[in-house]
């Protein structure tokens, strides 16, 4: 059985639906091992060093009115999973490739979920800039991830070119939005689906 689940480092629908992804497994009593994360970004232009949020919101909704339904809804489906997320909080809106690269980097050591969790902890949580490097040695090394080792995947220019490509593989399959998972490379679904959702379509592609 594998789950591919495709997901952005920023998105608090991807926080509820991993944490809705990871209570499916566990009711089943199945291995988190089974999922890949894969790479989706929402903001493939954004400058390497992120941008101001409340810049970032008014240049993708209009205004921050705009935006507040749509952000109440996700605090509020958060607070349903005991996710806590304070997007009050956030300062700014990271480049997240380098955060992907970390999950990439630990596939290798059979961490990836524990660290993907983690770059949503900290970053709709603790309101932490996951696009600054510091921040991603932490996890790296709350993860016992090789930091020496880690710090050279997060700066090879190569690897960098890997992010986007995969970023690209994804919206060529038709990818649009996220979460988005693949089960058993069968059957897919779009969006912070429920517990149960989750389950049936685990017990489908596993029949």
């Amino acid at each position: 059985m594998q789950i591919k689940m495709f997901s952005d480092t920023i998105c608090g629908w991807c926080y509820i639906g991993k944490e809705r992804l990871n209570q499916a497994i566990e009711q089943l009593n199945l291995s988190k091992s089974i999922v890949m994360n894969l790479p989706f970004q929402l903001n493939p232009s954004m400058p390497k060093d992120g941008m101001d949020r409340i810049d970032y919101i008014k240049s993708k909704f209009g205004s921050i009115e705009n935006a507040k339904p749509m952000y109440d809804n996700m605090i509020m489906q958060g607070e349903q999973e005991n996710l806590q997320i304070k997007l009050d909080k956030i300062q700014r809106t990271p480049n997240t490739v380098k955060s992907h690269l970390l999950v990439d980097f630990a596939r290798k050591y059979k961490v990836e979920n524990d660290v993907i969790t983690d770059l949503f902890e900290n970053y709709f949580v603790k309101a932490k800039d996951i696009g600054d490097q510091e921040v991603l040695v932490s996890i790296a090394k709350k993860n016992k991830l090789p930091v020496d080792k880690v710090k050279e995947y997060l700066n090879k220019e190569e690897n960098v070119k890997k992010i986007s490509k995969m970023d690209d593989v994804a919206k060529e399959i038709g990818i649009t939005g996220i979460p988005f998972y693949v089960f058993n490379d069968q059957l897919s679904i779009s969006g912070a689906q429920s517990v149960n959702h989750l389950i049936e379509a685990i017990k489908k592609s596993n029949g």
